[in-house]
């Protein structure tokens, strides 16, 4: 079958037999040489073939003429490779048979084997031609598009698709599809980009993000990190039910207030406390008191394993954006659970807390209840607190000295958990907010109100005493305790000396160990507080929403989920509740660096913190920015230095400062 100088196929590559034996030798193109079994060589022309420099392509014509008679013959289109290379070529030579062996592996007008091989249908191979056609007119248009962004010729419209024809064939339009490998690698949602590739740039969601910008695909108003964490910025879709008709204690006729910032439109907690002779007026010691703090009561409805409790789980959190927030129950839930947003009484969860003479708490009574919600912000209450005013005189007679003796207890309870060791921390605070009309970034400092301290420490209350409350119930799995989301924080590594100011507030922050989350109780201490949990945010937090709903079982009598049960929750709880943090911190550096992209020479005054190496981590309070500057030889913590912003990249949410002149 074989001869010397026999034409061959192996492995998809022509050879040339030179000696057969037990084994046939052949030589492969480029000059190796082997010893293969006949099995594994095909023949395609017996020789004498002289050469292997075989690549002569046949004409195009008569490829086309050999498929249309090889198409029409009597027996289908059946042939062989040798009738194959003499119809395109008029005889069968080394050269030929390789010509066709090619036109068979082309594939577009030939299919099958060396010795048994047909001819297309014309349906195929019209389709297959308008394919190939289709692909080489987009690898043209793939090269045009590599070659003006190297050249940085390109630039879209603003808005990326947004107002696009549907029969623009400008080069924008056509070049669009060329960068959505990009969009997905800035996004998060690939981790590798052709496009990238091709342009000899690194694959990675920055260096995308850049080119994204660089050419006007993206703006700077497109916030990537909620993608890139893997967050929703859409809220949850389960509506749960109303809440049920049940008994619940009514609490209208005494005052409560849920007091936030203006920007806050999802109350979910209020304060009370109820007011004797002895406490009402002064600003001393008040004794022994009675707290109220109520909350939202979305347990009521919602059930464990229900489609809203496993919405909620997954996304462990609301997503608080500068742009929007995504919530972590549907939208519909604020007019269902939130308080006081409206003249109707509003259902509730409150936490009674019965403090003792010395300011600690003596007992926790949890029950369903009805009050009637007062909506102020933190400004309104600080006036009201200082003098009434912004009240009628009758109004301000009521509650001004219910928020005076709020204060005190706060004011208490701060000072007996500094007395055991608690961290207070002070470092500046900004809000963040996005205009989604004209694009505009607003970045306010968040102002100290005595009324803000005083909301922190009755949810700091609510949460130990909630705590408390539940090591006292009986557990599920005959436990001394319940299983309850309860959150503790090892003790830091605090330095002998501690500086005053904000450089000192630094020093402590770099101290804190991260709080952790488990079904027993445990001291946190941070918070100086022996037994903690958090209890007033179910609208916002799934550990809360979670600590609700064991609250419920046991007062309906039900049974409560055990530590295991309970522990599997909360992790997959916190680890959609983490990615929320992030998205939330990499947004905001994202919009502070948009925020200052039009900024460049600005001045900002700093506090400087810390030196680090050669530099100094210093804080510009009106941004809550911390930052890395090289400073002069006689600088010191807390001294104030002016600095300029010299350049931002915001792919790389990077703001880069000097010290000024």
């Amino acid at each position: 079958m074989f001869n010397e100088k026999s034409l061959v196929l192996y492995k998809t590559r022509p050879a040339l037999v030179t000696a057969i034996g037990d084994k046939i030798d052949i030589s492969v193109f480029g000059g190796e040489k082997l010893k293969v079994r006949e099995k594994d060589v095909e023949l395609l022309h017996p020789g004498p073939c002289v050469s292997l420099d075989l690549h002569e392509a046949p004409p195009a014509d008569s490829v086309r003429e050999a498929w249309e008679l090889l198409r029409e013959t009597a027996n289908g289109g059946t042939s062989t490779l040798k009738e194959l290379a003499e119809l395109v070529s008029g005889s069968f030579t080394p050269q030929s048979a390789w010509g066709a062996y090619q036109l068979l592996q082309d594939g577009l007008f030939f299919t099958g084997t060396i010795a048994a091989l047909r001819a297309r249908p014309i349906a195929e191979v019209e389709a297959e031609e308008k394919k190939r056609a289709i692909k080489k007119q987009e690898g043209r248009e793939r090269e045009a598009f590599l070659e003006q962004i190297k050249n940085h010729t390109l630039h879209f419209s603003a808005g990326g698709l947004e107002g696009q024809k549907s029969d623009d064939v400008s080069p924008q339009a056509v070049f669009r599809r060329f960068l959505y490998d990009v969009e997905a690698l800035a996004l998060g949602k690939s981790e590798k980009s052709r496009t990238m590739k091709d342009l000899g740039l690194s694959e990675t969601p920055e260096d995308a993000h850049a080119l994204l910008l660089e050419c006007g695909f993206w703006t700077p108003f497109v916030n990537p990190h909620p993608a890139r964490c893997g967050v929703s910025t859409v809220s949850a879709a389960v509506i749960p039910d109303p809440p049920p008709v049940e008994e619940r204690r009514d609490l209208t006729d005494l005052p409560a207030f849920a007091i936030d910032s203006p920007w806050s439109n999802d109350p979910d907690d209020a304060v009370s406390v109820e007011i004797d002779a002895a406490g009402s007026e002064g600003s001393g010691a008040p004794g022994s008191a009675v707290l109220y703090v109520h909350v939202a009561d979305p347990a009521s409805s919602i059930i464990i394993d229900g489609s809203a409790e496993k919405e909620a789980r997954d996304r462990g959190a609301t997503l608080y954006l500068p742009e929007g927030s995504s919530r972590m129950l549907a939208d519909e839930c604020l007019s269902l659970f939130a308080l006081g947003l409206t003249d109707d009484p509003s259902p509730a969860l409150t936490f009674k807390i019965t403090l003792d003479e010395k300011g600690e708490i003596a007992e926790t009574e949890i029950f369903p209840s009805l009050v009637q919600v007062t909506r102020l912000t933190y400004a309104d209450a600080d006036e009201i607190i200082k003098s009434g005013a912004g009240l009628p005189v009758n109004a301000a007679a009521g509650v001004k000295p219910v928020l005076q003796k709020l204060c005190r207890i706060a004011e208490r309870n701060l000072e007996r958990r500094l007395d055991v060791g608690a961290i207070n921390i002070e470092l500046p605070e900004t809000h963040i907010s996005v205009n989604k009309t004209d694009g505009k970034v607003t970045i306010e400092p968040i102002v100290s109100y005595r009324s803000a301290e005083m909301v922190r420490e009755c949810m700091l209350l609510a949460g130990e005493g909630a705590g408390l409350w539940a090591e006292r119930q009986e557990s599920a799995d005959r436990k001394p305790w319940l299983a309850f989301p309860y959150v503790a924080q090892e003790a830091g590594d605090i330095p002998n000396e501690i500086l005053s100011g904000m450089a000192g507030s630094y020093q402590l922050r770099r101290c804190m160990r991260p709080r952790s989350l488990s079904g027993k109780p445990g001291r946190h201490w941070g918070l100086g507080l022996d037994t903690y949990t958090q209890v007033t945010s179910p609208l916002r937090r799934y550990t809360d929403l979670l600590a609700h709903l064991q609250i419920r079982s046991l007062l309906r009598g039900g049974t409560p989920l055990n530590a295991e049960e309970l522990l599997a929750r909360l992790a997959a709880g916190e680890a959609g509740a983490q990615a929320t943090v992030q998205a939330e911190r990499a947004s905001r550096a994202h919009w502070t660096a948009v925020y200052l992209s039009g900024k460049k020479d600005s001045v900002w005054e700093a506090i400087v913190l810390e030196k680090k190496g050669p530099r100094w981590v210093c804080m510009i309070s009106a941004l809550a920015l911390e930052t890395q500057v090289a400073l002069k030889s006689d600088i010191k913590p807390n001294d104030t230095v002016k600095l300029v912003l010299k350049s931002v990249n915001i792919p790389r949410c990077e703001a880069i400062f000097s010290q000024a002149e």
